[in-house]
């Protein structure tokens, strides 16, 4: 199983607290620069919990194409009316996340649950992909095979050959 994220914002997100940091910017909101994430496999599923603290259920947003999952988010900034603000540092914004998923997961019966701040994916593994135990037969005598030459003419694997005129 492969498992792989991707931030395209990520050096944007950087240069902007580098120059926050240079201009001293720090005590004012600031978008969301990524969602942090724990994931792992248990038994026959995937598992991913993504951190999605104060965001509204409603703009949680998943699809998948091919193999790749996007997770989409929004945490809105509270519009409190006559408020002057001290201090505004909880991130704010709408961001996502994209993580490619192995081909042995079985998209199809992903589901998605979201509990005090946590959004939870479990993905089953493919039935085709899940480990499997294998009945070994015994054989008294050996089965024949039969081998094809380059030409398409059979030739049984028993010792037969066929002279090469000069």
């Amino acid at each position: 199983m492969m498992l792989t994220a991707y931030d395209p914002f990520a050096a944007t997100n950087a240069a902007f607290r580098a120059l926050d940091q240079l201009t001293g910017r720090t005590g004012t909101a600031r978008q969301l620069s990524g969602m942090p994430m724990d994931a792992y496999r248990v038994g026959d599923k995937f598992v991913a919990h993504f951190d999605l603290p104060g965001v509204d259920p409603g703009s949680i947003d998943l699809s998948v194409e091919g193999t790749t999952l996007t997770v989409s988010a929004e945490r809105s900034v509270p519009q409190l009316e006559g408020a002057e603000w001290a201090v505004a540092e909880r991130p704010y914004g709408a961001y996502t996340r994209q993580l490619v998923l192995g081909r042995s997961l079985d998209t199809d019966r992903l589901e998605a649950s979201y509990h005090d701040g946590v959004l939870t994916v479990s993905i089953p593994v493919a039935e085709k992909a899940r480990a499997r135990k294998i009945t070994v037969t015994r054989a008294d005598v050996p089965a024949a095979v039969e081998s094809r030459t380059i030409e398409g003419e059979s030739s049984s694997a028993q010792g037969e050959t066929k002279a090469v005129e000069s």
